[in-house]
């Protein structure tokens, strides 16, 4: 699915570019395995008539129509996985309709609950005793004195302010001194209710890439995450990132994602957990009950079908013996022009482009998801830069 959770509702292009990446790499990756591919995508989307490697596309044009595909779907026990974001639990309501269905490949509600909210599992890893920044959690009614107050008490700026459920750095600040808190906090808030501020920790940004059964987790990558902390009145961004990441505590992020699948039941499939790599140990300081953007550079780098292997984890409790990467890959978001429907169309047949730049809402700026790979890093990034050169001749 790609919006049809957000059908009749303002779409965020750059979102999009990642949900639509995913969705396109993903049903490449099910029919090269044999599997049929339906999806049910937002009119908006579909009317353009965007390559995607699928047996049958439905037009959706509102979330009833979503889910009642979703519900249909789960009553005939047909596998599903839904691919969502987590904010205003869009990603819980959806797969909340596809309980009973024993071919889901979506984590348990309970798990996607107690993961998607920042200020629950933030509590979590602090009680287990899992190494995260500091952090204070609010709600909606805090006053600006009493934030204030309490980062003087217990932080040292700069913090970053997130809110409790979000993608992609929607509504994420980085807060250098106090003055900043006002305008930190109108932007938190239009993306959630409850928000956290969190101490800024240095070091890499990276993620792991984990395949879980329910009961315990198998890491499958270290990713390298490229990722754009910005001040209140700037929009903090995450741009993409590169597959595999080698880094000396590669090792210790693999035992603590796979420790942490271990201590909540119900974690399924592709879940992707983000960290940031410290001097001297990772942070956990996210995670992603679902299929994450770094799923269109692993399918490319993995040594065995991400795809089957996902549903081998979900549906048959067996995760990969020796999973291995080859070579390496690159990806990130590109903000261009919209493009004119023959540009958009040349766009899509490019080997690189995962995601087209879409042009929807008469918006005069688009993005696109370009991913390249190589059998070193320099070489995937070089690659990628011609790509992007190419793309952007075509749209201009």
């Amino acid at each position: 699915m790609s919006s049809g959770g957000l059908a009749g509702k303002p779409l965020d292009l750059s979102v999009l570019s990642e949900g639509f990446g995913m969705l396109r790499k993903l049903a490449g990756d099910l029919r090269a395995k044999g599997h049929q591919v339906t999806v049910p995508l937002d009119a908006r989307i579909s009317r353009l008539n965007p390559t995607l490697p699928a047996d049958v596309v439905v037009p959706v044009f509102s979330i009833k129509e979503a889910e009642t595909l979703i519900t249909d779907a789960a009553k005939n026990d047909v596998g599903s996985l839904i691919i969502a974001p987590e904010t205003d639990r869009i990603l819980l309501s959806l797969v909340q309709l596809t309980v009973g269905n024993q071919h889901s490949l979506n984590c348990n509600p309970d798990a996607i609950a107690h993961t998607s909210d920042k200020t629950i599992l933030y509590a979590k890893l602090k009680n287990e005793g899992f190494a995260v920044p500091e952090a204070i959690k609010f709600d909606e009614d805090e006053t600006i004195p009493g934030i204030r107050g309490a980062i003087g008490k217990n932080l040292d700026y700069p913090v970053i302010f997130k809110p409790s459920n979000g993608v992609s750095c929607g509504g994420v600040s980085l807060v250098k001194r106090s003055s900043q808190i006002e305008s930190a906090l109108a932007k938190v808030k239009a993306q959630s209710k409850k928000f956290i501020v969190q101490k800024l920790i240095s070091g890499a940004a990276a993620s792991v890439s984990l395949l879980c059964t329910g009961d315990k987790g198998l890491a499958i990558s270290l990713n390298q995450q490229s990722v754009t902390l910005a001040s209140p009145t700037e929009n903090s961004r995450y741009e993409g990132g590169a597959v595999p990441f080698d880094h000396p505590l590669k090792h210790e992020a693999f035992i603590t994602a796979e420790r942490f699948a271990a201590s909540l039941k119900g974690l399924r499939g592709y879940v992707g957990i983000d960290f940031v790599l410290g001097e001297e140990h990772p942070f956990i300081v996210d995670v992603n009950p679902r299929l994450t953007t770094s799923y269109v550079a692993l399918s490319n780098v993995a040594g065995f079908s991400m795809a089957e292997a996902i549903i081998n984890s979900a549906l048959k409790n067996k995760l990969p013996e020796k999973p291995t990467t080859h070579g390496f890959a690159y990806f990130s978001k590109i903000e261009t022009p919209a493009p004119n429907s023959c540009a958009f169309q040349k766009a899509c047949q490019m080997e690189e482009v995962v995601s087209p730049p879409f042009p929807l809402d008469n918006n005069k700026k688009t993005f696109s998801l370009v991913l390249s790979s190589g059998n070193s890093c320099d070489t995937a990034r070089l690659k990628f830069e011609e790509a992007k050169k190419q793309l952007l001749d075509i749209i201009r």
